[in-house]
């Protein structure tokens, strides 16, 4: 909670203002929904940029997903994004020297 907490304090206004939008959206989901969505997003978190569009765009994106959630998706993969529950936060050494 703390590093998505010092995430959100470190946005720029426009994308605070991105944030609320999506998950404002998100929030009108059936929970089902709202579950896979938040899943995509958590798994796309360590791609690429370039690689994260061309899953959003493929066929099995288009296929589990509606043109509004993969919209979701992408505005939410846009945004620099905290390190999940257990996660590492970007930069941390997961393999300390001994």
């Amino acid at each position: 909670m703390l590093n998505r907490m010092d995430t959100w304090e470190h946005l720029t206004p426009e994308q605070k203002q991105q944030a609320r939008q999506v998950f404002g959206q998100m929030r009108q989901l059936p929970p089902d929904r709202q579950r896979m969505v938040t899943t995509a997003v958590r798994d796309l978190r360590s791609m690429p940029p370039d690689q994260r569009e061309r899953v959003i765009d493929s066929p099995r994106f288009k296929g589990m997903f509606s043109d509004q959630e993969r919209g979701m998706i992408r505005g939410a993969a846009r945004l620099p994004l905290a390190p999940g529950e257990g996660e590492p936060a970007p930069g941390t050494d997961t393999h300390p020297r001994q």
